[in-house]
């Protein structure tokens, strides 16, 4: 008689639940006691139903493994709990993905946007990485303060939004990251246990439960405000990026808002306008002998600012911030640079002190320290990023990392430009406002989803 009382109420609590999701307009994907619905992909990890969720556990030599859903879903919202047994298991959840059974050496690839569950020191859960394809796009660098959503030792709620061409994601109830993407309008819902090539990995555990989804009557969950948006879109802003003051400085169509560094029209040459880019046109590495640099119209002061930048090889360029144009120059106007450079070809790589004239340096004055992946390579596009804080901090980020910080002004800063190029002009980098510009350095670079955000 106990046991069926208990039975009885275990089956009234799950009836609650069902009934809640279902007014909610959610519907499990996991029914609490079969894997049905579901199928295993790729690696050699193991998942079984416990306790009413799923258990996944790491394979020694493995490669990843994903438990992924037998339909595929184009818009939706996701919720789930998940909780990693050990802070260096590493999982994910994924999202409009797919799968390439030839892939990785015949192994079979799943390839696609993923939420990251990441409980090491690095912090990046609710990140947002491309499996198997474009590696990282929303490295949780580009929203430090939500980096301790994530509470290790105990299940963490995770929300993923995609709808159209947005995916945005929380955790715990915490805005962590937003993308704006052109790929894969629909895909399966996996879940990773990662690939561990370490003993000590061996057997630890990732456990999910709680797995719903909703797909009808969708309308855009409210995001904090405040939260950098990679839009993947060219030229493009979101509404939510338009409210929280972002403005685009290039439209992908014409020259408005820049002219010549050395005149009030933009430049008649050395410059081009098309396919959405804005091009400099290489003059056999003359620097500003063809076209000249192109400035702001307006000048800016505190500011969040990102760019979008292809080199060509042997590419030198640069974006510079604080261009008074008081300065009376010789080719490039004077300004602090966000150096752009191809570092293996570019002799520029190699001279100033330590690598600071190497790319997403601030030139000349500090170098960035930057990881091989993240850099990627000549021909394709990166996205460079600058923020400029009210109290004059200062940070360069290189596709996602921050790669170096400085406060402008400070004793430290001055001794910098004291042993620099910079030391003959009074006061350099340190204006309350200037021009944004992007350097002609004589060789072929393309700019793109120039956009700005000033901060007070």
């Amino acid at each position: 008689m106990k046991n069926l009382k208990a039975y009885l109420l275990a089956a009234a609590v799950m009836a609650g639940v069902h009934t809640a999701n279902a007014q909610g307009g959610y519907t499990n994907l996991f029914d609490g006691k079969t894997l049905n619905g579901w199928k295993i992909l790729a690696g050699k990890a193991e998942y079984k139903v416990e306790n009413g969720g799923i258990t996944g556990t790491a394979v020694l030599n493995s490669g990843n493994t994903f438990l992924v859903t037998e339909k595929e879903y184009g818009d939706f919202i996701l919720e789930i709990d998940v909780k990693t047994e050990s802070t260096i298991t590493n999982s994910g959840v994924q999202v409009r993905s797919h799968f390439d059974p030839a892939g990785h050496e015949g192994k079979g690839l799943v390839y696609g946007k993923q939420c990251e569950v990441d409980p090491s020191d690095r912090k990046w859960t609710g990140g947002i990485y491309d499996e198997g394809r474009r590696d990282w796009l929303y490295p949780m660098e580009l929203n430090a303060k939500a980096k301790d959503a994530w509470k290790n030792g105990q299940f963490n709620h995770i929300k993923v939004e995609c709808i159209g061409n947005s995916m945005k994601t929380w955790i715990n109830g915490i805005a962590t990251a937003y993308v704006v993407d052109t790929l894969d309008a629909r895909g399966f819902i996996g879940l990773q246990v990662h690939a561990i090539d370490n003993e000590a990995q061996a057997g630890k555990k990732v456990y999910f439960k709680n797995i719903k989804i909703k797909t009808t009557g969708l309308k855009p969950e409210p995001f904090s405000k405040g939260v950098y948006v990679v839009n993947l879109q060219s030229n493009s802003l979101t509404p939510y990026e338009k409210t929280d003051g972002w403005k685009l400085l290039f439209d992908g169509k014409s020259s408005a808002g820049w002219r010549s560094a050395s005149a009030a029209t933009f430049p008649a040459k050395g410059w081009k306008i098309a396919d959405g880019k804005l091009s400099v046109i290489g003059a056999n590495g003359g620097e500003a002998t063809n076209g000249g640099d192109i400035v702001t119209d307006k000048m800016y002061g505190a500011f969040d600012m990102s760019f979008e930048f292809r080199m060509s090889k042997g590419a030198n360029s640069g974006v510079k911030y604080f261009v008074t144009l008081d300065e009376k120059t010789k080719g490039s106007a004077i300004g602090l640079e966000y150096q752009v450079l191809d570092d293996a070809v570019h002799p520029d790589a190699k001279l100033g002190r330590d690598g600071d004239r190497t790319l997403a340096s601030l030139y000349d004055l500090i170098t960035a320290k930057k990881q091989p992946r993240f850099v990627h390579p000549i021909g394709a596009w990166n996205t460079g990023r600058i923020i400029v804080y009210p109290n004059n901090h200062v940070e360069h980020y290189l596709n996602g990392i921050k790669v170096l910080e400085y406060e402008r002004g400070s004793k430290e800063f001055r001794d910098l430009v004291a042993i620099s190029k910079y030391k003959i002009w009074k006061d350099f980098g340190e204006a309350k406002e200037g021009h944004i510009l992007l350097q002609d350095h004589g060789f072929d670079v393309d700019f793109r989803s120039v956009k700005i955000k000033e901060l007070k």
